[in-house]
């Protein structure tokens, strides 16, 4: 029972570590992440100390001696200093029925050799536990008695093993494991799973406020809350004016505060043009801007842009006006 309960708390704090760590970087909570990462050292200490008397009481036990037969032995590790090497022995205690035991240890690779099947060696256990068998070095009484001692070989049906949790301890760990990350995530849902706060709805492009549209020419002027100052206004009135009208050959654009004015190119007359969807937004807006910081017109002021295609390109000529005059700039 008790390894039961230890290894459900154990699934449970690895679930709410984990459930928490994600969470805390998904939203960005530094409490929440601290947490996590000083919750598993914390449970490691309490389960050190809590195993204190444990310990204690398997301390206090006197190992038992017995002798015991090396039926098999396998060396692993590096090839240099001590290489860890398995022992399967038959531990034959005085007076018990004897049976097998797997035992590690490190040995150097000069005494390596010393160690054969069927030599006879000296063990000490706990006698609650004879699966911690371990080979000791003997005192002298014991080494007499292994030199002589010939010993016969337990079936390998009595290997000693720690008694197995089973199935059931195995699947309370992994539901352990889920009800602490699923008590995390419920704990934040409402922080997860709700719109975040900082998002900006999503507004759809601004329609032009109105459209007027003839064989010759095209006018499209917005509302006094847009300026075509700016490159986003001036770039959707054009898209707005393009389903209404062929744009793709302009004679001449003329760009207001509020309007954006299209002369085009009569059918069959062969004029310079260009397509209004090329015209340089960023340009106009630009050279708008640099215009009315460098005027000395007063204020208020008013601007008004005029493109037209002068021998393949688009030249631009900005006028600002004021209570002081007017002044031009050309980019």
């Amino acid at each position: 029972m008790t390894r039961l309960v230890r290894g459900f708390l154990t699934g449970a704090v690895i679930g709410v570590t984990l459930g928490a760590f994600v969470v805390g970087i998904v939203l960005e909570n530094v409490p929440l992440i601290l947490t996590a990462v000083g919750l598993p050292p914390a449970y490691g200490l309490l389960l050190f100390v809590a195993g204190m008397p444990r310990r204690v009481r398997e301390a206090a036990v006197v190992p038992r001696m017995a002798l015991a037969k090396i039926e098999s032995l396998r060396a692993s590790g590096t090839e240099t200093g001590d290489v860890p090497v398995r022992f399967v022995l038959t531990v034959a205690p005085h007076g018990e029925p004897s049976f097998r035991a797997k035992v590690r240890l490190d040995v150097n690779l000069v005494d390596l050799p010393s160690y054969r099947p069927g030599d006879v060696l000296v063990v000490a256990y706990p006698p609650d536990r004879p699966w911690k068998a371990r080979i000791v070095t003997p005192d002298a009484e014991w080494a007499r008695r292994a030199a002589g001692a010939t010993l016969v070989s337990a079936p390998e049906s009595t290997v000693v093993r720690a008694p197995s949790a089973g199935s059931g301890h195995g699947f309370l760990v992994l539901l352990a494991i889920l009800l602490g990350a699923a008590a995390v995530v419920l704990q934040f849902r409402a922080e997860l799973f709700s719109p975040s706060e900082t998002a900006e709805p999503f507004e759809e492009a601004a329609e032009p406020t109105s459209v007027t549209s003839s064989s010759g020419s095209a006018t499209v002027t917005v509302g006094p809350g847009q300026s075509l100052a700016d490159a986003g206004e001036l770039r959707r009135a054009i898209d707005g004016l393009a389903p209404r009208a062929d744009v793709s050959k302009v004679l001449t654009v003329v760009v207001e505060e509020h309007r954006l004015s299209v002369v085009f190119a009569p059918t069959g007359v062969t004029a310079p043009a260009f397509d209004l969807r090329a015209l340089p937004v960023d340009r106009v807006t630009g050279l708008v801007a640099k215009a009315r910081s460098a005027a000395d017109v007063g204020t208020p002021q008013t601007w008004q842009v005029t493109a037209v295609p002068i021998a393949g390109t688009v030249t631009l000529r900005v006028v600002v006006t004021g209570p002081d005059g007017s002044t031009s700039l050309g980019g």
